[in-house]
């Protein structure tokens, strides 16, 4: 059982860390593309 907790604490932490920059990036990409998006139409007002 000791195997266990080392196992997830050596592998547990870089998963969680990746995770969690992986859902910030997609929130950033999300804001990216309604942007991009959006370029024709201001484009079009000027």
């Amino acid at each position: 059982m000791t195997e266990w907790y080392s196992l997830i604490g050596e592998v547990g932490f870089p998963i969680v860390v990746t995770l969690i920059l992986l859902y910030r990036i997609e929130t950033k990409l999300d804001q990216v593309i309604q942007s991009i998006n959006n370029l024709p139409d201001r484009l079009t007002n000027l």
